[in-house]
């Protein structure tokens, strides 16, 4: 059901291993994330280690490295990888018909989190 689904626009607007960001109303701002095979993901657009904004940061594969710290965050379950630990909430992200869609439910408790 597409009230299930927020559209933040068109998937050619992020580039390809790339993001955006989109502004939740008294919550956490969410980073969309856009990998060279053209997958979708979306986080919080923070590290848990000193709260860098990850949209600013390089996407290797499924994981971005946050720019503050170089900490490596999982696109897919948002736990930091290798010897770090701690976890961003992620947001369920899907494209459909070239649009980029991120789930209500996601977009609402993101807001929670702030």
């Amino acid at each position: 059901m597409i009230g299930d689904w927020i559209d933040v626009g068109p998937l050619a607007d992020i580039p390809p291993r790339g993001a955006r960001t989109v502004p939740v109303e008294g919550g956490e701002e969410i980073a969309v994330f856009r990998t060279g095979d053209d997958a979708v993901y979306a986080l919080v657009n923070r590290c848990p280690h000193k709260q860098g904004p990850l949209s600013q940061g390089i996407v290797h594969g499924h994981a971005v490295a946050c720019p503050l710290h170089n900490w490596r965050i999982s696109l897919s379950t948002g736990e930091a990888l290798g010897e770090d630990e701690g976890c961003v909430p992620i947001i369920p992200a899907r494209v459909d018909a070239g649009r980029v869609l991120l789930s209500r439910v996601g977009a609402l408790a993101a807001a929670l989190v702030g």
